[in-house]
This record gives structure tokens, sequence and C-alpha cells, in this order.
């Protein structure tokens, strides 16, 4: 399906994967001419700039529940976008870089693992 922006859409209850937002997103840039301004330091700076917009969301309200429960329609949409730019920019950062995110994610979360192995005793501040 072809969205307005020229974009291809699919359906949008399937899992994307990082590739498929990767190629995705050179192909945006590419047609556009953008390319050439994907610099590490530049989608950085984007990347920062999203983060504080997303930030900007959660200012004021204090703890939230999981789930929010009590946030309208519009204010969810807003943070689905927000949290979306955040993510479309860090694939393309880690993609101009060089590093294959989903396996550098995992990598992590192995090494986490390790660094801090399961306690027997939950700990009083977890839930």
């Amino acid at each position: 399906m072809e969205s307005p922006n020229g974009c291809s859409r699919k359906a949008a209850s399937k899992d994307v994967s990082l590739q498929e937002l990767r190629e995705r997103l050179v192909e945006f840039a590419t047609v556009r001419g953008w390319e050439q301004h994907h610099t590490p330091r530049n989608l950085l700076l984007a990347l920062v700039g999203e983060v504080g917009e997303l930030s900007e969301i959660f200012q004021w309200k204090g703890e939230v529940a999981r789930g929010l429960p009590n946030w309208s329609p519009g204010d969810k949409e807003h943070l689905e976008e927000e949290l979306s730019d955040v993510l479309l920019y860090l694939v393309q950062l880690a993609d101009v870089c060089g590093i294959d995110l989903g396996q550098a994610a995992l990598t992590k979360i192995v090494k986490n693992a390790q660094k801090y192995p399961v306690n027997p005793k939950p700990s009083p501040n977890y839930n």
C-alpha cells in the first residue's frame, strides 16, 4: 500500500524487524536526496532532540500507571509518535555507524545478566 508521502505501508498489526525499518529509512532518505545529511553527528543530534520531545510529554505528569489508563487517545498518539521518532533515528544512527543494532542489544542483555545476576531475595525497592 502506498501512502500519500510516497512511502509504502504494510498492515499495522504485524511485527516489524529492525532490518525492515532500516531498509525503509534508507529508501525514504534516498528518494528525497537526504542521505548526504545523515552523518553520525547529525543523526545523534536529531535523536537527542527527539528524546527531549519525548521527555516533555512526561515532564509534569509525575508517575504514571503502566498502560497509561488515564491518558487521552490524543496524548497516547503523541507519545507513540515521539517514541517512533526516537526509534527511527536510533536505527538510522546504528546503520550509518555500521552497527547491527539487534545483535548489539542481545549482546548487551547477556552482559547485563552477567553484571547483575539473579538475586534469590527480591529487592525491597522493586515490586
